[in-house]
């Protein structure tokens, strides 16, 4: 019995790690075996979009780094001259199949602004129409959002959203999410399936500071979150494993599989909760999180505790519980200080001591995506 039925449009993800060969520079076997993949997926009629990082790999070879930049520049002008080199070696055995590889190169803000939201939209669209397999990667020689989103995790999982892709692969240099760190314990299962991403705690499955509260596995998992809010499965696989893609375009058992959800959250929402960068913090006592969670009301003045960071009114920020989880993000209604000054007090308080401007929510509902 197959997990899902075959999509028709599937996003691969593949990350620097599992394109990286052990001299650190870029793996060219490994690029074209996924290449190979890649074609043999749209012959089978899955069109594929990949999401490919190996930029900083490959310029590291053109510029003759016997190791990895330490400095963020240095890593910038390896990424500039790196991602021709990558695309070409894409390009090479993407031909061989009567294919052509699109370079892509965006950025948070191409999620952010409409305009180019929808401009890049129907441009992959349109590259898919033609047959081309659209290539994309985080804009590394301008921007350094991929030192925070995972590697391009984040970023894959957004494209699947702006496509409605029925299927996120994230293709890694592990087999899956395990129930503990498997470096340590070598009983460590690999879990299969994931019903309910909402309800995974990543805090308690092999301890803090384990494989799996590390950076690499979480932003993983945030990716499949967003994912399966936009309808779409997601499989968290081992790159390295020969016909990796095939397996899981076929839907076999393989790797980790995060169900998708039934309804696609709009994507405003998604926008609000996964694409905008949190600049603060506001801190809620654990009635208002119950509230936000259960009942996915408004954030109200009387329920926040304090406030944290440098946001404005209009900015996007991260609503935080007693216990220091996320529990949901929004567009705040006020700066930082003003959150501050009314904290803890009501509504109907807050406007009388300083004024009709504060008889607002702090965060109102339609501008509120609950995480956790």
């Amino acid at each position: 019995m197959t997990r899902f039925a075959r999509p028709t449009l599937a996003v691969v993800k593949i990350g620097s790690s599992s394109l990286r060969g052990p001299d650190g520079r870029l793996d060219r076997p490994q690029v074209e075996r996924l290449a190979d993949e890649v074609a043999t997926a749209r012959r089978a009629g899955t069109r594929v979009v990949l999401v490919s990082s190996g930029a900083v790999s490959a310029g590291m070879g053109l510029l003759g780094f016997d190791r990895r930049p330490a400095d963020l520049p240095t890593l910038q002008a390896a990424a500039a001259v790196g991602q021709g080199e990558l695309i070409q070696a894409y390009q090479r055995v993407l031909s061989d199949h009567g294919l052509a590889a699109a370079q892509i190169l965006m950025s948070q803000d191409d999620f952010i602004h409409r305009t180019r939201y929808l401009n890049a939209r129907t441009a992959i669209r349109r590259l898919l129409e033609l047959g081309a397999v659209p290539i994309i990667n985080e804009n590394d020689a301008i921007v350094t959002d991929e030192l925070s989103y995972g590697d391009n995790d984040h970023l894959g999982s957004l494209v699947a959203s702006m496509l409605e892709a029925q299927l996120l692969t994230l293709l890694s240099d592990v087999s899956g999410l395990y129930d503990g760190d498997p470096r340590t314990h070598p009983d460590a299962a690999l879990i299969s399936r994931v019903e309910d991403i909402d309800t995974l705690d990543l805090a308690s499955i092999g301890g803090v500071g384990s494989y799996v509260g590390s950076g690499g596995m979480r932003s993983k998992v945030e990716a499949a979150r967003v994912a399966v809010r936009s309808a779409a499965h997601a499989v968290v696989a081992d790159a390295r494993h020969p016909g990796i893609l095939a397996e899981v375009l076929d839907g076999r058992d393989v790797g980790t599989w995060f169900v998708a959800k039934p309804q696609r959250i709009e994507a405003r929402r998604l926008w609000i909760g996964f694409a905008l960068t949190a600049h603060g913090r506001i801190h809620v006592d654990a009635g208002a999180a119950a509230a936000l969670r259960q009942r996915g009301v408004s954030l109200l003045s009387i329920g926040v505790t304090r406030a944290d960071g440098t946001f404005g009114a209009g900015d996007a920020v991260e609503v935080v519980d007693p216990s220091g989880t996320v529990v949901a993000r929004g567009l705040s209604n006020y700066d930082v200080s003003d959150v501050v000054r009314i904290a803890g007090r009501s509504t109907a308080t807050a406007a009388e001591e300083f004024g009709i401007g504060y008889a607002r929510e702090v965060i109102h509902r339609d501008d509120l995506v609950v995480i956790t």
